[in-house]
């Protein structure tokens, strides 16, 4: 007896930063901050149910990015379901650099992946090509799949990715403002071209920045340092800018999370915190006194295992 396909699937993805400060659109790093989501196939129409961030502001139609996403894969499997339930419970922060698109995307994509009953299981390139196509660059969207420290560079076969370990010293904190802030209209500000003695620099640091967050994070304020990208957006975000420079004049290795506006610090436990505790360490509190009112502090651990996907009950549910 054939088992019957699998009609329901729940993804979890995790919040990514991506850029982390000289790695422009080459590295990101996942966080265990996460959106969980429900898709079924049903027999007719699409619904789709988001709670928690973004509730009431993002679609919920067909222009729903996780539902692109989806029919976007379906269209690469040459399977199209009759009817679609999509459930979003949401917590990573929309349009604030934290990966919230990328988080759609490759929910949407695996699930996809994972319900199809034409395919054994996902092909890791064809997703990332895919996720990065939708996307843009594979930064957040590498993270997000694979967790931890994702580099991604592009070949004449696509983009391809290699995940890194974190030193388990470093603790990844998050400051996001009220504001929001379109990768769009950020990367718009961005300069066609640049000087050679800043790319050299960018790529001096982004190596160092690699050593730093695997294996000698004390290293971290100097492996952060950018020329590119953070200052060139400073009139979009002037806030984000001046906290970055309190932040790194007290010795934080801050960065801008992504496009922005959102900063990350990579701070580093003391040797006394509890480490199951990021919101209790001592440098989750010293960042938090240096960030001014209309900020949040996300004190977050490194998601190590990527975007998650479960299965649910073999049957076709009504709409």
């Amino acid at each position: 007896m054939s088992t019957p396909p699998v009609s329901s699937v729940r993804v979890r993805v995790p919040a990514t930063s991506a850029n982390l400060g000289p790695a422009f659109d080459c590295a990101g790093l996942a966080l265990t901050c996460h959106d969980h989501l429900e898709f079924a196939v049903t027999d007719r129409g699409l619904t789709v149910t988001v709670t928690g961030e973004g509730a009431g502001t993002l679609p919920t139609d067909e222009s729903h990015l996780v539902v692109r996403a989806f029919r976007s894969a379906c269209d690469e499997l040459g399977w199209h379901p009759p009817g679609l339930r999509v459930t979003a419970s949401n917590t990573i922060p929309q349009g604030r650099g934290m990966g919230s698109s990328a988080a759609a995307v490759v929910a949407g994509i695996r699930a996809a992946w994972a319900l199809c009953p034409n395919v054994e299981g996902p092909d890791e390139d064809a997703v990332l090509r895919l996720a990065t196509e939708l996307e843009g660059h594979p930064d957040n969207v590498g993270a997000c799949l694979h967790g931890g420290l994702t580099l991604t560079w592009t070949t004449e076969r696509g983009p391809r990715f290699d995940v890194l370990a974190v030193d388990p010293r470093v603790l990844p904190v998050v400051l996001v403002p009220d504001t929001t802030l379109s990768t769009h209209v950020a990367r718009a500000l961005l300069p066609d071209v640049v000087r050679h003695a800043e790319a050299a620099a960018n790529a001096g640091r982004a190596a160092l920045l690699v050593h730093a967050l695997t294996g000698e994070p004390s290293l971290l304020l100097d492996a952060t340092e950018d020329r590119l990208h953070q200052r060139q957006r400073a009139s979009a975000m002037p806030g984000s800018l001046a906290l970055l420079d309190r932040l790194r004049a007290a010795g934080h290795a801050a960065v801008v999370s992504g496009a922005g506006p959102s900063l990350l610090v990579l701070a580093l436990w003391h040797a006394d915190d509890d480490r199951s505790d990021p919101a209790g360490s001592s440098a989750a509190h010293e960042v938090a006194g240096l960030t001014p009112p209309g900020w949040r502090a996300l004190p977050l651990g490194v998601d190590t295992g990527g975007a998650q996907v479960e299965s649910g009950r073999p049957q076709v549910s009504s709409a």
